[in-house]
């Protein structure tokens, strides 16, 4: 039997189970899983106390691969399958991806989204991000010592529906109960507003490694309700490296290089980027496949005038969001800087400067979101305590639409509009006698459907033939919490309907999907054992702290031989936790061990309870 817990009266012999849920930030330089322990929000470390997690994947032979620091430290040996930055390449396709030409990869542009050939075959964005999803839902499972409720995944507030879908897809691929796809910006609010109990308007200046967000929301109350948002979905630190990569190239005069050697630089451009968020001037040295040596120094000075057309390009957003907020630049309270790349110097000046106030820099920026985004899982996965109401208000980053005739793009969900939402406009026919129409829904905030971003196309048949402009078609744009899209038409009067949940055409398909989840069955038994050794370690521990616990109160009702013999039970489970049947072997002689005591400690706290007492009083 196992041993058994004496409590007080009126007390549980256990605390209070809670839902274990986390907040996951999928980054483009590095990403993070926060949860809530002991109601405060904690970023959950790796075994070696690192918080961050590089999102970076190499593949290599045999089904392996590696993730993180290990992928890093082989990102210029083995650049064309160690991809880093993936994040860029979600939900788009080849001619979407900026700075592709000077990327090491082996680029496959197929129908869809880009995709990358490596020694372990033709990879998708998807699969390279659920890889690093799948290190993340690991190292919480194994912190917390159980199976994971869901998780809220952030992304980029200007993410349009077809990145949105990707993401979510690779979650689903990684084994993850999305409860939520959260914007990243809303997310940093969501901490920074309970964190200092913050009221008023303000901004969150979002510029991660391969995007850039800015929200303006109205904190109230407990009400978080974004009023606009605006961004450049392929802006970021990544663009910083390129340009340094690109003067290093103009300065040392290199030709056309390997790709290695490309790699190689890349990483020099970016630590010398980092380097001069605190000194005056880097120094870059590198030695190339061709034998040539670089060897240059570039001061703050060269950085900033090289870069200043990228501070440039975040302003216009920046002026857009208090446009569509109807703000005034002296009617922002604050500004949160959230994200790695707003550490560089210009990027702070910039922003105190547009804003007319110094940014708030109280929050670790590279740990801001995934702390919102956790603070948020815990209330989606039921654990909301008494007393900490608070009601999230986001809303769609880009309008959403149909093709109308003559190429025209038609709103029917208007760019910030709060959602979850539900939009309907009515269309009618064209031609007389026409007995169904086709529908091309769109995202983008142009004129013209050629300049909007494709999402989906479908037809409603069975339209009763009548002259042109009598028949009437409700079409319903509905979007759900985590912005993704669904859209159904009506006629009228014969009741036809069609519907879609749109699944982007720079999407996966469910096909696509299932054969990934195929594929990953293959390597099913390691995580079954990787699970099954982490909840024998985590059984095994609360054994050894409820015996040693036992022992400190009631240890006296032991002989010296008993005490030693359970002792050494102890010390046999501890030294057995790398293999999990060792350690249910030692667990069981451990149990077998302290049975006895179990008893006598029972024994001793009844006779504790009845004493001084008479029959007469407790039949009372």
């Amino acid at each position: 039997m196992a041993l058994l817990q004496i409590s007080e009266p009126g007390q549980a012999p256990e605390p209070h189970q809670q839902r274990l849920a986390v907040g996951i930030d999928l980054g483009t330089t590095n990403s993070l899983v926060a949860t809530i322990r002991s109601g405060a929000a904690a970023v959950l470390p790796d075994v070696q106390g690192r918080a961050l997690l590089p999102s970076i994947v190499r593949y290599l032979p045999g089904d392996r691969v590696e993730v993180g620091y290990a992928a890093q430290a082989h990102q210029a040996d083995d650049p064309r399958n160690t991809i880093a930055s993936v994040k860029r390449c979600m939900g788009r396709g080849l001619k979407d991806v900026a700075h592709a030409e000077n990327a090491p990869y082996d680029f496959v542009d197929a129908p869809g989204m880009v995709q990358i050939r490596t020694s372990a075959g033709v990879k998708s964005p998807v699969e390279v991000s659920a890889e690093i999803l799948k290190v993340l839902k690991r190292r919480a499972e194994e912190s917390l010592g159980g199976t994971l409720a869901g998780a809220v995944v952030t992304v980029p507030a200007y993410f349009d529906d077809a990145q949105r879908q990707a993401t979510k897809d690779a979650a689903r691929l990684a084994g993850l109960n999305v409860l939520r796809l959260l914007n990243e910006p809303t997310a940093a609010a969501i901490a920074y507003g309970l964190e200092n109990s913050a009221e008023g308007t303000y901004a969150v200046f979002d510029l991660g490694g391969g995007t850039f967000d800015i929200s303006v929301l109205r904190l109230s109350k407990g009400v978080f309700e974004v009023i606009a948002t605006n961004g450049d979905a392929a802006l970021g630190g990544d663009d910083w490296d390129q340009r340094v990569f690109c003067w290093i190239i103009e300065e040392a005069k290199l030709a056309p290089l390997a790709a290695h050697d490309m790699r190689l630089l890349l990483v020099k451009a970016r630590e010398a980027k980092e380097y001069l968020t605190s000194h005056a001037e880097a120094r870059i040295t590198a030695r190339l496949s061709s034998g040539e040596f670089v060897d240059l120094t570039l001061d703050t000075e060269s950085f900033c005038r090289i870069t200043q057309h990228l501070v440039h390009k975040i302003l216009g957003p920046a002026r857009k969001a208090l446009r569509d907020a109807s703000l005034a630049v002296d009617e922002v309270k604050g500004v949160v800087m959230v994200g790695g790349a707003t550490r560089m110097p210009q990027i702070q000046r910039a922003a105190g400067e547009f804003f007319r106030r110094d940014p708030l820099n109280n929050l670790d920026p590279d740990k801001v979101v995934a702390i919102g985004a956790a603070i948020q899982a815990n209330v989606l996965a039921g654990n909301k305590q008494q007393g900490e109401d608070w009601l999230l208000l986001d809303v769609i980053p880009l309008s959403l639409g149909v093709e109308t005739m003559g190429g025209l793009a038609e709103r029917i969900v208007p760019r910030n509009t709060t959602i979850p939402c539900a939009k309907a406009q009515e269309f009618t026919t064209f031609k007389d006698g026409q007995t169904g129409m086709s529908f091309h829904v769109v995202q983008g905030e142009r004129e013209l459907v050629a300049d909007c971003r494709s999402l989906a196309s479908f037809d409603l048949k069975g339209i009763p033939p009548m002259v042109a402009g009598a028949a009437r078609v409700r079409v319903t744009f509905q979007v759900d919490a985590d912005g993704l899209l669904s859209v159904s038409a009506r006629e009228n009067t014969s009741g036809a309907e069609a519907s879609i949940s749109v699944k982007p055409s720079y999407g996966l398909a469910d096909a696509d999907i299932e054969r990934m989840l195929r594929d990953s069955f293959e390597h099913a038994n390691e995580d079954v054992h990787a699970r099954a050794l982490n909840e024998h370690r985590v059984e095994a521990q609360r054994l050894i702290d409820a015996t040693r616990g036992a022992l400190a109160e009631d240890g006296s009702l032991l002989s010296s031989e008993e005490l030693k013999n359970i002792q050494e039970k102890i010390a046999a489970l501890e030294k057995a936790f790398p293999d999990p049947r060792a350690i249910k072997l030692a667990s069981d002689a451990l149990n077998r061990a302290t049975e006895e005591f179990a008893g006598r400690r029972m024994n001793a706290s009844v006779r504790r309870a009845l004493a001084g007492k008479s029959i007469v009083s407790l039949g009372a």
